[in-house]
């Protein structure tokens, strides 16, 4: 199989990447990413040479680009997105052309190609936010979206949905609780936390903390993406969780006795705006039809985490300063 992975630089697409040819040794994929801020090609150092893997650095909103790359695959797992729902406050263009126009446009490119096969990734947050005693987001879940970020994907969510309808596009989505590990962009809460610890920096926790959110390691929603394309149902949705709810503050506290820090060095801020409270995801129908459950506890998950960010130093370090895009400016030039 050959596949179109868009977003592939970023960090859920590139741990895909890894993956899909560690374990698919007949598998090639073409990488088609614009390195944007959140794009990185040190995310794929490992695979520079290998003749499996193919990066073009492209926009998902170029028609000809996205249109010719579609004829040469078999399948489009579609990850390309703005993401950091802080950035959608301050700015939210970015994310309704990348999210909405630049879907449509991996679409129609599908379509012409002959109605080629479609992946779609999505986030749990277009369902909106969760009391403490509501049952957990699942595929039949009302769509409420509360920010700009979650809004484009939702748009997108619903594009995707009408061209297997409209068009018997052979598509199949899903939707992911919050990922973690490594290649985790620094800007993100966990890797945040990590990397402002091992700097010397106090920890920003918005409000009381007390948001919840479930967390799934990126190696598990990497298989749960490749059992739903290879044995998914076409048409259908299925929600990815990873079976730890967690407070922002018990997250905090939980890195703070990894590294042998105390709760001195957490620094409370003004919250949010439009905060959602909490998101939780049941997973009952990829656990029953397709036979996917997380494998990684979150307890396991964090403590390799943490060891990752120890151990790649360089990596972070290059982002929080800037470095990593002078890396990619010297290849690429804009």
């Amino acid at each position: 199989m050959k596949l179109l992975v868009t977003g592939g630089a970023g960090f859920i697409g590139s741990n895909f990447v890894h993956y899909i040819l560690k374990t698919y040794p007949d598998y090639e994929v073409v990488n088609l990413d614009a390195l944007t801020y959140a794009g990185n090609l040190e995310n794929l150092k490992e695979l520079e040479g290998n003749p499996r893997h193919k990066f073009v650095k492209g926009d998902i909103c170029d028609a000809d680009l996205v249109d010719k790359l579609a004829k040469e695959v078999d399948i489009i797992v579609h990850f390309a997105a703005e993401s950091h729902v802080d950035r959608s406050i301050l700015d939210s263009a970015a994310f309704v052309r990348t999210n909405v126009i630049g879907t449509h446009t991996l679409l129609e490119a599908a379509k012409k190609a002959g109605n080629l096969r479609f992946h779609h990734v999505s986030t749990d947050e277009v369902f909106g936010s969760l009391g403490a005693q509501d049952a957990p987001f699942s595929e039949t879940t009302p769509y409420d979206p509360r920010s700009p970020y979650s809004a484009s994907k939702a748009g997108s969510d619903h594009l995707v949905r009408a061209y297997y309808h409209t068009h018997n596009l052979p598509v199949t989505i899903s939707n992911c609780s919050n990922n973690y590990g490594p290649y985790h962009f620094p800007e993100k809460l966990i890797p945040l936390v990590i990397t402002n610890l091992m700097e010397g920096k106090k920890i920003p926790v918005y409000g009381d903390g007390l948001q919840v959110r479930d967390w799934l390691h990126v190696e598990d929603h990497c298989r749960a993406i490749d059992t739903i394309i290879h044995k998914g149902k076409i048409g259908e949705t299925y929600c990815v969780g990873g079976n730890g709810e967690k407070t922002n503050i018990e997250i905090v506290k939980t890195i703070l006795g990894l590294l042998c820090r105390d709760e001195s060095w957490i620094e409370y801020v003004e919250d949010r705006k439009g905060h959602d409270k909490r998101y939780a995801i049941n997973f009952d129908k990829i656990k029953n039809e397709l036979g996917w459950q997380p494998q990684i506890t979150f307890e396991e998950g964090i403590e390799k985490t943490v060891a990752w960010f120890q151990a790649n130093e360089s990596w972070w370090k290059n982002i929080k300063s800037g470095e990593y895009e002078k890396y990619y400016q010297k290849q690429y030039k804009k």
